[in-house]
């Protein structure tokens, strides 16, 4: 049976002492055994603040973005050996924000997979259509050609170390939301996409999480849907309450 996630993306949010704060009170109001798996990325500078505070909690500690190389002359850049030596074994990859302002293709982000893979890395994997995508009616292939160009030469045993987050473009950070009917509708095709690409089995044990502007208000619906497997929560996830309120929502 596939796994309920939720997971907290802070994207360039909260320093050191606001990351104690905020982690501080994730701790004092979460359920022991919470029905879903929570995640929680802070940026790089608070991932090892994070994993030293929440390692005897059942929280998990995820980075945004990584890089595709092991080491070398990258300034700036961070790879999956390092994020593993301090303790972060999830990481974020082709968050629409990551495309649109660092140019990310499906290319590096296949490149950026791989060493994720190779070094034992979870991947949270996020792909989603753009609103002009989906007003000329394109949002399936786009999504198609996403994760056939970045994910679809991995292994079958791969799968297993992927978590994937669908995420309408034009619902991240505007305050709109797909309906939980349209969001049902992509991840029931995404799930018959890979059912066609690999096989049945993959497709049914793969994490789907939707990532658009889920909130307190709306996130048990959304939760509902038969295809939805959590949320990727971006703003609702910088405060306690909020964010643990979306992740008691199944």
């Amino acid at each position: 049976m596939r796994k309920k996630i939720v997971a907290g993306n802070w994207k360039m949010n909260n320093d050191l002492a606001e990351t104690q704060e905020l982690l501080s009170n994730l701790k004092m109001q979460l359920v022991k055994k919470p029905e879903a798996e929570v995640m929680v990325a802070p940026p790089f500078t608070n991932l090892h603040e994070a994993f030293k505070s929440l390692k005897d909690t059942p929280v998990i500690v995820a980075a945004q973005n990584m890089h595709q190389n092991e080491n070398g002359a990258f300034t700036g850049e961070v790879s999956a050996k390092m994020l593993k030596s301090i303790g972060v074994e999830t990481v974020i990859l082709g968050h629409s924000e990551r495309r649109a302002h660092f140019h990310e293709t499906n290319e590096i982000l296949a490149e950026k997979v791989n060493a994720a893979l190779n070094n034992e890395v979870k991947v949270i994997f996020c792909f989603g259509e753009e609103l002009k995508d989906r007003q000329s009616e394109k949002h399936f292939d786009v999504v198609a050609k996403q994760l056939k160009e970045s994910l679809y030469h991995i292994a079958d045993a791969s799968w297993e170390n992927i978590i994937l987050a669908y995420e309408p473009v034009w619902a991240i950070g505007t305050g709109e939301t797909a309906s939980p009917e349209q969001a049902q509708e992509m991840h029931a095709f995404i799930r018959k996409n890979i059912s066609e690409a690999f096989n049945e089995n993959i497709a049914q044990e793969v994490s789907i999480l939707y990532g658009g502007s889920v909130k307190p208000a709306n996130a048990s619906e959304i939760f509902a849907k038969e295809d939805v497997d959590g949320g990727l929560i971006g703003g609702a996830s910088l405060k306690a309450v909020d964010f643990l309120e979306i992740v008691n929502a199944f």
